[in-house]
């Protein structure tokens, strides 16, 4: 692994997650738990497709590992998509 593929980044383009959730109310359960960490600046939900996606904007360096335990707490999963499409 790497700092890339094991953290989001600061800057404008974040980092999108895949997650299980599908109702609103979850949705914004899921960027309610990840606003509490440390550095996360935005969290964007897609709703429009499915699976549904959320992306998050920092302004330091942050784990995803602690994104994706933010999210088990709210009671759902989420899988970091790939940096750059294929």
């Amino acid at each position: 692994m790497s700092l890339i593929d094991d953290n989001v980044i600061p800057g404008n383009h974040g980092k999108i997650f895949g997650t299980n959730a599908q109702e609103e109310a979850d949705l914004n359960a899921i960027k309610e738990s990840i606003l509490e960490l440390d550095g996360i600046t935005t969290v964007i939900i897609n709703n429009t497709i499915f699976p549904r996606e959320f992306t998050v904007h920092t302004d330091k360096l942050v784990s995803i590992e602690a994104i994706e335990k933010k999210v088990i707490e709210a009671g759902f999963h989420a899988i970091p998509k790939s940096v750059f499409e294929l």
